[in-house]
């Protein structure tokens, strides 16, 4: 009798989720916000106090906001291709938020929780970049829509660089040059904590002798490269994008990674130069420049919490008569990241590939279409008709070919259908 009430309980989760949500967040704040503001008066409440508590009501609205979006997309789980990738994007206010928050009441392990954040951040672009390629696939098939398309030219100050050829090039150079920020980043966040255990890392000094500004120019060139290739995409996608409203959506994501990026950079600058007055360090021991940014973050989070509220509604995926899903399945459907493994291997395995034939003196592109050894590289899977009763889609990427080429296809174009140019 027990377990059939527990399981029927679990069943219903969707009746008792929300309250159960805002009954921990409410005990949290009651438990929580009276103890800060007991121990800060007992230290005299300081200026640190008051940053903390300023950026801490910030942070308990963001929060709550970006969890109950989350959670209105796991009850109306329906599209898992798309809204994986959509809750991975929306957790990223919580983590900044927390992250920022951290920063500021424990500065001497700032390090360590700022690490985790410049690792998500290259985490949101993938899936971002996920999203808009399964979301068009799901449509149509991309790289033949694209050879019919006119060429996409480069965009200022990059109008000089050679076209990228329309279709499967096209596809590729703009997948790879975001994908290569995901595995960039992460190794630029360890080789800076190895440098700042080592003490050579100089956060904020402008100087030849210390690691930061290197480590600074690498992920402001990886970053900006993938920017641009995410232009470059929606550019050449922007008629098939529009269904979706893509244009909230991209301001979303540059405002919070690549704004809170660069607004870091030019606070370092400003602070390094003598503009915004310091004294080296805070008596916490929290440089001010990493203490601006943490705050600005804590309240950067909050309006970006309300623009993903509109951004990335669950809204377009509420479908009363979809069958229920048990929750278990949807949260670890969400969680699942084979599909990032299996794209960094790739990504590594064509990124090696390319090199190697350049070393050759051959191009990756210009092999003749009628002979293409890498046809076989990225093919859509069918499209097959589902019913509604399936929730979990187990097509839910591309197959990626690596290895010996097989046996080549005959050129029937029953068999093998190409766009004659």
């Amino acid at each position: 009798m027990c377990l059939d009430a527990i399981i029927t309980c679990l069943s219903s989760w969707k009746l008792w989720i929300r309250p159960l949500a805002i009954l921990c967040y409410a005990v949290a704040a009651l438990v929580f916000v009276p103890l800060f503001l007991v121990n800060s008066l007992k230290e005299g409440f300081t200026k640190r106090d008051q940053e903390i508590l300023v950026a801490g009501i910030f942070v308990w609205i963001a929060i709550p906001l970006s969890l109950w979006e989350i959670i209105l997309h796991v009850i109306n789980y329906t599209k898992p291709r798309l809204q994986k990738h959509v809750i991975r994007v929306l957790w990223m206010v919580p983590i900044y938020a927390i992250n920022a928050w951290l920063g500021l009441i424990y500065p001497k392990h700032s390090v360590y929780v700022d690490s985790l954040r410049e690792c998500y951040e290259a985490y949101v672009i993938y899936n971002f970049m996920k999203y808009l390629l399964n979301y068009l696939n799901m449509e149509m098939d991309l790289e033949a829509s694209l050879e019919l398309k006119p060429q996409v030219k480069h965009i200022f100050p990059l109008c000089c660089l050679p076209d990228w050829e329309m279709g499967r090039e096209f596809v590729h150079i703009c997948k790879h040059g975001i994908l290569q920020y995901t595995v960039v980043r992460p190794l630029t966040t360890a080789i800076s904590f190895l440098c700042k255990t080592l003490d050579v890392y100089g956060d904020g000094q402008f100087k030849g002798t210390v690691a930061f500004p290197y480590l600074l120019a690498v992920n402001n060139m990886s970053q900006f490269v993938a920017m641009y290739c995410l232009v470059m995409f929606y550019k050449a996608n922007i008629a098939e994008l529009r269904p979706m409203r893509p244009l909230p959506k991209f301001l979303c994501i540059k405002a919070v990674v690549f704004f809170s990026f660069f607004q870091g950079v030019m606070i370092d600058l400003l602070v390094y130069s003598g503009a915004i007055s310091t004294s080296g360090k805070t008596d916490d021991g929290l440089g001010l420049s990493t203490r601006l940014q943490d705050f600005l973050i804590c309240i950067e989070m909050c309006l970006a919490a309300i623009a993903h509220h509109y951004s990335f509604s669950y809204e377009p995926y509420a479908r009363p008569d979809y069958r229920t899903q048990n929750c278990c399945g949807a949260f670890l459907a969400m969680w699942d990241i084979s599909d990032v493994q299996r794209d960094i291997s790739e990504h590594l395995g064509i990124v090696g590939s390319s090199i190697s034939r350049r070393f050759r003196g051959r191009s990756m592109y210009t092999i003749p279409r009628g002979n293409d050894e890498y046809a076989g590289l990225v093919s859509p899977r069918t499209t097959i008709s589902e019913p509604d009763t399936i929730y979990q889609d187990e097509c839910d990427e591309l197959i990626v070919n690596y290895g010996t080429v097989g046996p080549r296809q005959s050129n029937n174009k029953t068999q093998n259908p190409r766009i004659e140019e």
